[in-house]
């Protein structure tokens, strides 16, 4: 096992290789011996197993760029059938025909045994986008009333969007603070609405993806949603956190309310990683002298989209993990949390508050009358 600290390489002559984990060495930092090529420093464990999910329909929110892009491909390889839920739809089918290409890429031609030689291997995989804005609970209820009418179940939700560094002065249109709802609030609601098409999955998996910074948060154990009268004014930086401490909080929870179903849930941080689009909005990152100099070491000391995909992916497809439910993971391991993310009534307060706050603006069900999206609405998909 790798440890945290170790640089992985490949050697030159294993480059090529199909199957280049087969020759994955490690060397101590700094290192490097004759022919070697440095590959990453804090990568973290890879997903240890190489499961195939046939068939399996798996929702990826987020799923056009970054972790989001790189689980669904993990996965699509798998043989899942893939829904990426994007709010830029063009970007959205843009990455699933890019994934289907990467993957046809590296699937040998069809032979006449298997149907003739004629059929593209990249149709062989099944990778669409939807339009999902987090930032509208009506565009939750779209996405999720569309696509329990075209599937009978659904086996995977991966919910992976997110928000960083957004404007804490500006609410969403729902009147939420963009933090909670992006990165809870709405994730929630997604998944309440789609439980019934999990719960007839034979073994249905959520996976909520948290981060290292729910370790800073603030939480009011008598508002731990923040919304009442005397809320906290966060700083993006703190709302964030808050955010991400509240998805294990819930995710907690929520697992003991599925305890006699078929359905496990659970969350994991991706660790530190570089390359999501995350930093954009970041106050360090508006200046070009301070890229110049933090860039180089975002590559040594962050992972990079593949690395931190790593954890999401082990827990959609490891059958090992089949009645784990309930925990919080950090390089395909469980982990633990802060002191707050383990308390069990705090879980449970932010969890009541959820339920009512959302059954105050909108339903718990899905509304079949969402099925009906006008072009106005679809057109807003077209937003980054």
């Amino acid at each position: 096992m790798q440890r945290p600290w170790e640089l992985r390489f490949y050697s030159k002559n294993s480059l090529n290789q199909s199957n280049r984990e087969a020759n994955l060495s490690t060397l101590q930092l700094f290192r490097f011996p004759k022919n070697t090529v440095p590959f990453t420093i804090m990568s973290g464990q890879r997903c240890p197993n190489d499961n195939q999910i046939k068939k399996q329909i798996v929702v990826v929110t987020g799923g056009n760029s970054g972790i989001g892009f790189e689980i669904a491909k993990a996965l699509g390889g798998r043989g899942a059938r893939i829904i990426l839920a994007c709010r830029n739809l063009t970007a959205g089918e843009r990455a699933a025909a890019i994934i289907k290409r990467e993957l046809g890429c590296h699937t040998p031609l069809a032979t006449a045994a298997d149907g003739g030689d004629n059929i593209n291997p990249a149709e062989r995989y099944f990778v669409e986008a939807r339009h999902l804005d987090l930032s509208s609970f009506r565009s939750v209820h779209q996405f999720a009333a569309r696509l329990m009418s075209e599937f009978e179940h659904i086996d995977v939700l991966v919910n992976n969007a997110g928000l960083v560094f957004g404007d804490t002065r500006v609410p969403t249109p729902d009147g939420f603070e963009q933090h909670s709802q992006v990165n809870y609030l709405a994730p929630f609601l997604l998944t309440q609405l789609l439980l019934p098409h999990l719960k007839r999955a034979e073994q249905g998996r959520i996976v909520f993806v948290s981060a290292h910074a729910h370790q800073a948060a603030k939480i009011d154990f008598d508002d731990p949603l923040n919304v009442g009268t005397y809320a906290m004014k966060f700083h993006a930086r703190d709302a964030f956190a808050h955010s991400k401490l509240a998805v294990i909080l819930a995710t907690r929870w929520l697992a003991k309310v599925l305890k006699d179903t078929s359905v496990t849930v659970n969350c994991c941080t991706p660790g530190l990683v570089r390359g999501t689009r995350h930093l954009r909005n970041s106050p360090l990152m508006s200046a070009f002298c301070v890229k110049v100099i933090t860039y180089p070491w975002m590559w040594l000391f962050m992972k990079n989209a593949v690395e931190g995909a790593q954890c999401a992916i082990r827990l959609a497809t490891d059958p090992q993990l089949k009645q784990v439910t309930g925990e919080y993971f950090n390089d395909c391991e469980i982990a633990p949390t802060s002191e707050a993310g383990q308390d069990k009534e705090l879980a449970k307060k932010l969890y009541m508050q959820t339920i009512k706050t959302l059954e105050r603006v909108t339903k718990l069900t899905v509304d079949t009358e969402a099925c009906t999206m006008d072009g106005a609405d679809t057109a807003a998909g077209n937003g980054n």
